[in-house]
C-alpha cells in the first residue's frame, strides 16, 4: 500500500539537503511525495524585509525548487512564503494552521521536517509548527514524523542537554546520492566551496558517516518523533 509523505521545510534546498535522498526512495517504491517550503529564503538578506524588492531573488529560488523537484521526481513544492529567517515574528498558530491546511489536503502519514535544535530560527519554528499540527487525536492521519539535519545548521546549532541531534533511522540512499547532488545543483547558488558544509564535499562525507553509522555506504539519518504501528 502507497504512502502519503509530506517534507515541510524552512527554505527551498533543506528538502534536498535533509531528506532528499529519501524522498527519491519513497517516490521509487510508489509513494506519494509533496513538498512545503515556509519561507521565501532570500528576503534576510537584506537591510529590512521587503518582499517586492526581492520578488525576482524569490521567484528564481523558486523556480530552483521546481528544478530540484522535477530531478528527484516528486510533486512541484508548496511555496508558503513566510519572511526568510523571521518565523519567529509569525505567531506559532499562524505557523500551524499553514501546516493543518497541508495535512487536511494531502492526509499524509508521513512526515518529514526539522530539528528542534537547529541554529536556525525558521528550522525551529518550523518544527514547533509541525508538533502542534499534528497532535496525536484519534481522526489525524499522521503516524510518523521524523527530523533530519540540515549542514551549516543543525551541527551548529547550542543545544542544551537532550536536544541534540540524535539520529535512530539510517536511510539507505546509496541508489540515489548521486540523483541527490544533481538535485542539489539546481541550487549553486545556496551551494559553497569545501570546506563549508553546504559543498557537495561535505554532504558526500555526512552520507558516508550516517551511512557507516548503521553499516551502509551512504545514508540520511533522522530522529524519530512519533512513529506509531
Amino acid at each position: 500500500m502507497s504512502s502519503k509523505v509530506l517534507a515541510v521545510v524552512a527554505h527551498a534546498d533543506d528538502e534536498v539537503l535533509g531528506c532528499g535522498g529519501t524522498l527519491m526512495r519513497h517516490a521509487a517504491e510508489g509513494d506519494y511525495v509533496r513538498l512545503a517550503i515556509f519561507a521565501d529564503g532570500v528576503t534576510s538578506r537584506h537591510r529590512s524585509y521587503d518582499a517586492d524588492k526581492s520578488a525576482d531573488e524569490i521567484k528564481s529560488r523558486e523556480s530552483a525548487a521546481r528544478q530540484a523537484a522535477n530531478i528527484m521526481g516528486v510533486e512541484e513544492p508548496v511555496f508558503l512564503r513566510f519572511p526568510d529567517n523571521r518565523c519567529d515574528q509569525v505567531a506559532t498558530l499562524d505557523l500551524a494552521k499553514a501546516v493543518e491546511t497541508l495535512i487536511v489536503d494531502f492526509q499524509p502519514d508521513t512526515i518529514y521536517t526539522h530539528h528542534a535544535g537547529d541554529l536556525n530560527v525558521d528550522h525551529r519554528h518550523v518544527f514547533h509548527a509541525v508538533l502542534t499540527a499534528c497532535r496525536p487525536l484519534p481522526a489525524t492521519s499522521v503516524r510518523n514524523i521524523y527530523s533530519m539535519e540540515i549542514p551549516s545548521s543543525t551541527e551548529w546549532g547550542c543545544w542544551h542537554e537532550g536536544n541534540s541531534f540524535r539520529p535512530q533511522r539510517f536511510v539507505d540512499i546509496a541508489r540515489f546520492f548521486e540523483a541527490k547532488l544533481h538535485a542539489l545543483s539546481a541550487y549553486s547558488l545556496e551551494m559553497r566551496s569545501f570546506p563549508h558544509p553546504r559543498s557537495p564535499e561535505a554532504v558526500e562525507a555526512l552520507a558516508k558517516l550516517r551511512g557507516a553509522t548503521g553499516g551502509l555506504t551512504a545514508a540520511e539519518a533522522f530522529m524519530v518523533i512519533r512513529e506509531v504501528i
